[in-house]
């Protein structure tokens, strides 16, 4: 059976203040576990409109607090801004307040100016992530105490307060090198919007070779994806459509890079190659769209950013419909069985 969560992105829309975004990423994660829905996961981002939350995990103990069923993920915390045992820190005291219900979701982000405001660097965005996703996977593995002496690091014998449960850690990739590097380490995916099916479900084929041949059972990795869902007719794909170019052009256009000679994406080209592709329309449609991607793919937990109007009571409106539609359609045949185990993968 395919579980269903909120990717809430935070973006801040015409019309709406950062801090009023904020506050409405709760009302969201309300109510999704009033509609039935398993659980949200939120996006962290720095400076720039496009997403008005610059810590995940905050957030994520915010929405904790707020509910009492869901999960709550971090999609992304980005590994690259951050000293690894810092993030593991914030991740044990959340699996310690709310077990079973926080999930760590990390990245490598991008190259851009918050490396060098948070001190980290772009040598280490280059050459040190491996090294700080290994340190960070470390810490949360359920070791008393922790040393590590490497290229980026250096920690001295400390006790592991408090001690990390052994959860998995998702990674985000967008690459088969990432995808590589994540079943090394046993680390379940998380895919994002911009790929279509075909593509997920190679890194997963990629993915599943590199696990097995480190020993890992990957049949226990339970991958993520994350989709836009909008449920509604020609003029609400019409709204979605200028909605989001706009948020796309203006929010992602603030990015300040530390590479000179960024290529600029066509926002428009690729919001309409997303209504497309992905789960826009009436409540069969979409729920059939979801499913046939599950099937495809073999991913079992499905991030659905609903956000795509901007307006609040639509998106409200939106969560609702989902849950409505998404509590009767029927699972998905050809998932693996495996796929919707909720821990890592295991030696085999």
């Amino acid at each position: 059976m395919t579980a269903h969560d909120l990717f809430l992105l935070g973006g801040v829309f015409p019309g709406a203040a950062p801090g009023g975004t904020l506050r409405e990423l709760v009302g969201y994660a309300k109510a999704a576990e009033d509609e039935g829905l398993d659980g949200v996961w939120v996006a962290e981002h720095h400076f720039i409109e496009y997403g008005a939350n610059p810590s995940a995990t905050l957030m994520a103990a915010h929405l904790l607090a707020a509910t009492e069923r869901i999960q709550v993920g971090t999609a992304v915390a980005i590994l690259s801004n951050r000293h690894p045992v810092a993030l593991g820190e914030e991740a044990a005291t959340l699996e310690a307040l709310a077990p079973g219900r926080f999930r760590l979701g990390v990245g490598r982000g991008g190259p851009w100016v918050d490396l060098d405001v948070f001190g980290t660097g772009l040598d280490r965005f280059e050459h040190g992530f491996e090294e700080g996703l290994r340190l960070l996977v470390r810490w949360l593995s359920g070791e008393d105490e922790i040393a590590h002496a490497g290229e980026f690091f250096d920690v001295l014998p400390v006790r592991v307060m408090p001690p990390g449960s052994g959860r998995p850690v998702w990674m985000a990739a967008t690459s088969e090198g990432t995808a590589r590097l994540a079943a090394r380490l046993g680390l379940p995916l998380l895919l994002g919007m911009h790929a279509a099916d075909e593509d997920h479900a190679a890194l997963i084929g990629a993915w599943r070779h590199e696990a097995e041949a480190h020993g890992f059972d990957p049949d226990r990795a339970e991958h993520v994806s994350t989709h836009l869902a909008q449920i509604g007719g020609p003029a609400e794909a019409e709204r979605l459509r200028g909605s989001l170019t706009e948020l796309l052009t203006r929010g992602v256009g603030q990015y300040v890079s530390l590479r000179p000679g960024r290529a600029e994406r066509d926002h428009a080209a690729y919001v309409d190659w997303m209504i497309g592709r992905h789960a826009v329309g009436p409540p069969e449609h979409v729920a059939e769209r979801l499913a046939a991607s599950a099937e495809k793919t073999g991913v079992a937990r499905q991030l659905l950013l609903v956000e795509g109007l901007g307006e609040p009571e639509a998106v409200r409106e939106n969560i609702a419909a989902l849950g409505e539609a998404l509590s009767t359609a029927a699972p998905p045949a050809g998932t693996p069985a495996g796929a919707a185990a909720t821990g890592p993968a295991r030696p085999a």
